[in-house]
Parts: structure tokens; sequence; C-alpha cells
């Protein structure tokens, strides 16, 4: 697409000599920016980047690229761009399919302005989803679970919303070249996209225009991958639950977005108000330490990062005493020159050196930043208290009413309620009200509470869980961590959805899973699944509508790393949600159904 849909030269990035304009909308910007930064953009000619709804001066020499959703807004904007001949050639890329209907409004348009000539040409792009790394996808799409939740909404809302994610999905399963098998449980959300989805492939395969010839690009085995749909409802509980590994730490907490987290400066983050400058880091596959660090607990995260700053310093004294410099006076310039034998080794080494040295920065203050905000919200005490009542089914009752009584934000004390309520299955009445008294007692508004507790007799599936591994943790840079968090690790609790892909993927014959459904779009309709469709599978797509999260996704990431052999497994969701957010999602649900949280 960057090289005006040409495609690359062996070995190169694009023609550099073009230099292009990239206008996009917010939607597709937010799709670019896990993939491609700005000084990657340069490489590929674009030399500057617009939202498509500014004004913009006219640049009449240069072309333009547009990637943008294929709404009515964005047409008329291409079409009045390109009738005052804002640039020179218009490449239009519509991040899905673009409807006849629209096509024939950009058509006439073009027509009525005088201004065809300047329409290069249209592409569908199917990238109508967010890649945040090589096994995980989001959607965008809002506050999902609202709307397919919601007492009030009309079958065309319904329809709406379910549309949304069968084209994300599509664009997903064209981008990989591949038809999958679907499966999913009957009823609900889940059966509704699958359907959808299956007559979407099936249509498509029929198609003049069939983008699924190619080979795919999914793994190396020639087997057709497992699409497994859920819907949030299956395991509410792990969408509001605390977190204690790194990446979903750093999502809940420090509000990860795109990759990029925002971390306020040391004042900040001790707690002192008004105190340092923000600071934005990226964090993506080309952090080595993030890549192999993200999945582990915070305090072994914490080990690390004073691990590689000790063999830092190691290495800087290494290259001092080799070249003849001064500990405390690093690479000093006339030092260096003063030993000429390993100056040229030790110049080499700088740049890796300064790498290291940004790196470690990065997580010195993001891990600073997540240990300010564990130890004013006690977090690492809501974390225990939730892994005990998933884990064992119990709580010990005194522990709890103290914790919505202690430290911690109303989210954080709401979000314990809910767990207490998704977990505890034969609490009694009385020690609910206990509880909502606590909550109330607290300022908490309890409407998400209520929600869940009318809803209590639905049949939501609950995590059933083995018993957590406990290690001792040491401190982090002389910093003691509440005591409370020094007693758990986060691994050895096994999500109900990742047991139950595995069992999916294998084919077991498990009581629980033969209500779920197996639709085969490449099977004649009306048939019976194929043997493709029969498992055990190497590759499956997990996908969670109604808000996923990186505790869901890291999970997944380990089953496909224990398995033997290993198993290539994409989490996707209709949008990446904190424990919070689906709090709130939930509240909205509870006002909606007429919910009284002040009775």
């Amino acid at each position: 697409m960057l090289n005006l849909n040409q495609p690359l030269p062996a070995g190169g990035t694009g023609d550099d000599a073009v230099y292009k304009v990239l206008v996009v909308d917010k939607f597709c910007r937010d799709i670019l920016s896990p993939l491609i930064h700005l000084h990657e953009l340069r490489k590929h000619g674009v030399t500057i980047c617009f939202m498509i709804d500014v004004e913009r001066q006219n640049i009449p020499d240069a072309p333009a690229i547009y990637f943008v959703q294929p709404t009515a807004p964005n047409i008329h904007r291409i079409i009045q761009d390109a009738a005052r001949g804002v640039y020179e050639s218009f490449h239009l890329n519509f991040s899905s399919s673009l409807p006849r209907a629209l096509l024939e409004e950009l058509a006439m348009g073009a027509l009525k302005n005088d201004c065809m000539h300047r329409l290069s040409k249209v592409f569908d792009q199917y990238a109508e989803f967010v890649t945040l790394d090589t096994a995980m996808f989001s959607l965008a799409l809002p506050d999902t679970y609202v709307r397919l939740n919601d007492p009030s909404a009309q079958d065309k809302d319904i329809e709406t919303a379910v549309d949304a994610i069968v084209n994300g999905l599509f664009s997903v399963f064209v981008t990989l070249g591949v038809v999958p098998v679907l499966r999913c449980a009957r009823g609900g959300p889940a059966e509704m996209v699958a359907t959808q989805l299956d007559a979407r492939i099936r249509d498509h395969l029929v198609s003049r225009n069939n983008l699924f010839t190619e080979p795919g690009h999914f793994g190396t085995s020639f087997q057709r991958p497992l699409c497994c749909i859920f819907d949030r409802n299956f395991e509410l509980s792990v969408g509001v639950q605390h977190v204690w590994t790194y990446r979903p730490l750093v999502h809940d907490v420090l509000g990860m977005k795109l990759n990029r987290v925002v971390v306020q400066g040391e004042g900040a983050a001790a707690g002192v108000a008004g105190k340092g400058a923000a600071k934005s880091f990226e964090l993506d596959e080309s952090d080595t330490f993030w890549v192999a660090n993200n999945a582990a607990a915070f305090p072994k995260v914490a080990e690390e990062v004073e691990a590689q700053l000790k063999k830092y310093k190691e290495d800087v004294e290494e290259v001092n005493r080799r070249t003849g410099g001064r500990a405390d006076v690093p690479f000093d310039e006339q030092e260096l020159l003063g030993n000429t034998k390993h100056l040229m080794s030790a110049v080499n080494s700088l740049p890796e050196l300064t790498e290291r040295k940004k790196m470690i920065d990065k997580h010195t203050n993001i891990a600073t930043a997540l240990l300010g905000e564990i130890k004013s919200r006690n977090l690492d005490g809501f974390y225990s208290l939730e892994e005990d009542m998933l884990t064992k089914g119990t709580v010990d009752k005194t522990a709890l009413l103290g914790a919505l009584k202690g430290k911690g934000t109303s989210d954080d004390k709401l979000r314990l309620g809910l767990v207490y309520l998704l977990s505890m299955e034969s609490a009694a009445g009385a020690e609910i009200e206990s509880v909502e008294a606590a909550l109330r007692e607290a300022r908490v508004d309890v409407t998400s509470f209520l929600y869940v507790k009318r809803i209590r007799s639905l049949n939501i599936s609950l995590a059933s869980v083995n018993t957590g591994s406990k290690s001792n943790l040491v401190d982090w840079l002389s910093t003691t961590v509440t005591a409370g968090v020094k007693n758990f690790l986060s691994a050895g609790r096994q999500l109900a959805l990742t047991r139950t892909v595995e069992s999916l993927m294998e084919a077991r014959l498990a009581p629980e899973l033969e209500s779920y459904m197996t639709l085969d779009p490449r099977a004649p309709k009306g048939s019976a699944p194929g043997i493709h469709t029969k498992g055990p599978f190497k590759e499956a797509v997990v996908f969670m509508i109604g808000g996923g999260n990186y505790l869901e996704h890291g999970s997944l990431v380990e089953l496909g790393q224990r398995c033997q052999p290993g198993k290539n497994i994409i989490y996707g969701c209709t949008e990446v949600v904190t424990g919070a957010e689906l709090s709130r999602q939930l509240g909205v649900l509870g006002h909606k159904m007429g919910v009284d949280a002040s009775a």
C-alpha cells in the first residue's frame, strides 16, 4: 500500500524517490500505529501524514495514499479533495470491502466534479483489525459487551454489532489466507457470529475474486486452523479480576493503548501530585526485555531489571578498564584517546550499550510507576484475595471486608466485590448483603455489583482452577513491597478459556463440549463436517466477544508453548478492556436494566 500498491523491489522498501502523502482516519491510524513507526514511513517515501477530517493545503505535485474506512463521510471528503486537486493522484485504500452503493457514489461524485483522472485505483485491503503482536489482535469495537447484552437493544442494533464483528474476523482470515473450522457454544452472540462468519466465507469462496485461493501463511502445516469463538459471559471473572504479570499490569494499571504507555515522572510515581514530567514508551516486539519478560510475575520483572542494570554497569566498567577510562567518568573522550589498543572495540560497543541503557531506563520507569500503584492501592492484597476465591471457591470473610475498608480505589473495591459474586457460588444471602454494605460504606457505586447479583442465576461459566504455586520474592531496589505480595506468583491457575481451547484443539470428547457447534465453510451446505474438521489442530484463532484482556492472551500463549509439539494460537477480541472498564460497562447495563443502586 505504501508503495502505491506495487510490489516491493527485492530487499527494498519501495521507491524512495517518490515522495508521498498519507491520509488516514482515526480507525486506520490506530491500525498502523502498532505496526509502523514514523521513521519507517519515511523509508517508504511518506513525508507527511494527515487526518482526513482536517483542513489541508494543496500539494499538487505529490501522490496521496488514502487509508480509511469505507464510510459515507470519508467518501464525501475524498470527492471534495479530488475536486480541489489537493494532490496529484489519489490511491484509495479501504480497510474493508467498499459497498457498491458507496463505490457508485464515489464514481458519480468524481464525474460530476471532473476529477476522475485524479483517482488512480481503489483497493479493498481487508485490514479491519488492530494487530498488537504476532499472536494478538483487536477489532477496536468499543462497548460491544453493552451492545450485545443491553436488555432494551433492538434486533437491528444486535445485527449491526454482529455484522461489525463478522467483518473484522473476515478481514483477519483473508489476511491469514486460510479458511478456518469454526467452533462455538450454542446460543448467544458466539453462535450468531460463527453462523454469519460461516455464511460470509462460504459465499466468498464461490465468488469470482476468491481471496482464499492463495496458500495461507499462518503456519507451516497444511492443516486448516480452528477458530474458537467465545462470549465474555463464558468467564466474566477474568475480565474484572486484578492481575499480577507484567503486560497485564501495565495495561490494567497504567492504561497501555496500542502498545504505548505514558508514565508520570518519579514524583508522580511516588504519589506526589504535580511532580515529574510524563514519559511515553513504546512496548512492542523490538524491545527484547519486553518480549522476554512481559509474561513474568511483576516481582520477577523487578529482579530482572536489577540484574540487567548490574550487568550494564559491569560492561561499562569493563570498557573503561580496557580503554584506561575511569569508572566515575564513563566514555571520557580524552581517556579513550590515551589508550588506542581497545579504542575500536569500545567505540563499536557504544551503540549497543546506549540502547541497553535506554531499555533499562524505560523499564525502570515503568516498574517504579507500577510499584507506586501497588503500594498505594494494595493491589497485591486484592490480587491475593481474588486468586484464593477463584482457586478455592472460599474466602477469608474478615480479610475480604478489611480490604473493602482499606486502601484502594473505588474501582479496585468494586472489582473485588464482583469477583466475590462470580466465584462464591454457594454464598449465603446474608453474606452477600454484608459485602454490598461494605462497598456502600466505602462510597462505591454498586450498580455493577447489583447487576451481576441479578444475573447470577444465568448460566455464567466460572473458572475452576488449580492451586497456585508459591515462591518467595526479593525486594526490588531496596524497596519493601507489601508483605502479601511475597507469598504468591500467578502461574498456577489455568483459565477455563484455556482448558476449553486445549480440549477443542485436541478434539477431546468432553461432556462440556457436546453442545459446541462445528461449522465448516468449505463443506457443502447442510452436510456433516468433513474429515478436515476433526482435529487435533496445530493452529487456532481464539476470539472473545465483548472484550478481551492480556491475561487470557498470556494464558493461551503459554498453552501453545507447553504443548508438544508446540501449537500456534492467536488471540483476538472485540476490544481490549481493563477490569475497571469492564466493571463500568456492567454498571451501564445495570442502569439499562433499571437496577437502583440507591435502594
